[in-house]
């Protein structure tokens, strides 16, 4: 059950966004299901549909949800949308690398840097 918290000082369509993505990936919510639609959902929950769709729109550029036109939104099946955007991003930068010429250990190098600290700086 989705809880909006007039009080909290997160917007309403991230305390949304958060508690569908959360629905997905503790199973809740199951590849497949159909969302509700925009109006019903800001109805039911007493904001505006607006807030909705911002909240529809940034979980499906996740890719945590897709929507079918006039279909409606449903809970992206396949893997964890988390992990896909990882991959996708590591595919990007496999792609960059071999644009670059460089080696794969320099690259891995690089990645491991930027993932601890920031900057990566070679020795």
């Amino acid at each position: 059950m989705i809880v909006i918290d007039a009080t909290s000082s997160a917007p309403p369509f991230e305390q949304l966004r958060a508690q569908l993505a959360d629905a997905v990936s503790s199973g809740e919510l199951a590849p497949g299901d159909r969302l509700p639609t925009v109006r019903r959902l800001a109805e039911e929950l007493g904001v505006a549909p607006g807030t909705v769709a911002r909240a529809y729109r940034e979980l499906e550029t996740a890719g945590v949800i897709e929507t079918r036109g006039r279909n409606g939104s449903f809970v992206r099946g396949g893997d964890d949308p988390v992990r896909e955007q990882a991959r996708q991003a590591a595919e990007a930068f496999a792609q960059q690398i071999r644009t670059l010429h460089l080696d794969a250990d320099e690259a891995l190098a690089l990645a491991a840097a930027a993932l601890r600290s920031g900057p990566a700086k070679l020795v």
